[in-house]
């Protein structure tokens, strides 16, 4: 076995989760709950001859100076925004991800979280828990009707189109935005594309499903926020810097819009004395859009497929930087 080589597994997963690399290489495996290699594998970097981690660790300029044997970094993720794969191109070390497989789990929170913040659950949960149920009231905790509303999609890929093929079941209309129209999408889902800010102004409901890029990055802010309808409510699956925090807490605060419901925030975790939680219309979980036990193990399969691929001198079956290989 000491000749087989050395992976880095920034944290320790299920048992079977990792069974393709058994046998395959040596690993080195990290705690539950990290958010930064721990110290017993940072020292370890100089021998790695692999990388599997999750999207918590920041693959820099920092770490890939210490890993000089590296050959090969594999996300369990779909998003490597936590990766420098710029620098790990010009290092000529693939960079895997796992996507497809997440696409339904990330899709049907959406939809938990738009129905949640809709007809209000954790307000009504909680009142209803603490004694502040007195009677049936025709005007009690009234919410948001799904049927006849307009769901607004920025980002139209897998996990947008997923959520769009679930709205239309709710009788939902459909409009979205996108680097560019999709003639394909528009026709299997009946969706009309405009620019975001039609997209904000005309939606009851704003999904976000776009990657986190340097043009994405705080794309919703106040500006965008008050192009919003006051009944309207956002969601986000995708990345918290997307949205810039400060502002949508005083669109909320302020009733620009009507509620917001996060499974992904900025930072991550977001601090518990952070003040949207202190508000009734924010609805914030933590980040579990593929938190089921299929989609997770699946993830994991992926990116182990990926390490091996990468360690086997094979093209990565996922391969988010493929010009490191050769024409």
């Amino acid at each position: 076995m000491s000749d087989l080589p050395l992976v880095i597994v920034s944290h320790t997963l299920p048992a079977g989760w990792l069974d393709k690399m058994e046998g395959r290489c040596r690993m080195l495996i990290g705690p539950v709950d990290a958010t930064r290699l721990s110290d017993e594998l940072a020292q370890a970097l100089p021998q790695a001859e692999g990388l599997y981690c999750l999207l918590t660790i920041p693959v820099n300029h920092a770490l890939l100076e210490r890993a000089p044997r590296l050959r090969v970094v594999s996300n369990m993720a779909v998003g490597v925004d936590n990766v420098d794969v710029a620098a790990c191109t010009r290092r000529g070390i693939p960079v895997g991800n796992t996507p497809g497989v997440l696409t339904e789990g990330t899709a049907d929170l959406t939809m938990a979280l738009l129905l949640s913040a809709a007809r209000r659950l954790p307000e009504s949960s909680q009142d209803a828990r603490e004694g502040r149920w007195k009677t049936w009231s025709p005007t009690g905790w009234l919410g948001a009707d799904l049927y006849g509303a307009t769901l607004g999609l920025v980002g139209l890929g897998k996990i947008g189109k997923a959520v769009g093929q679930r709205a239309r079941g709710f009788g939902m209309r459909l409009v979205y935005s996108d680097t560019q129209p999709n003639p394909q999408a528009e026709a299997e889902l009946g969706a009309v594309y405009l620019s975001l800010e039609e997209v904000l102004r005309h939606s009851d409901f704003v999904s976000l499903h776009t990657p986190l890029t340097a043009e994405t990055r705080g794309l919703i802010g106040a500006p965008q926020l008050r192009m919003m309808k006051p009944g309207a409510i956002l969601v986000n699956t995708s990345r918290g810097p997307i949205v810039r925090m400060d502002d949508l807490h005083q669109a909320l605060a302020e009733g620009w819009i009507a509620a917001a419901a996060l499974d992904v925030t900025d930072p991550e975790p977001l601090p518990p004395e952070h003040p949207l939680y202190q508000l009734k219309n924010c609805l914030i979980v933590p980040h579990i859009g593929s938190a089921t036990q299929n989609t997770r193990r699946r993830m994991a399969e992926r990116a182990a497929e990926n390490l091996v691929a990468g360690l086997e001198g094979r093209h990565l079956p996922f391969c988010v930087n493929p010009e490191v290989y050769p024409e």
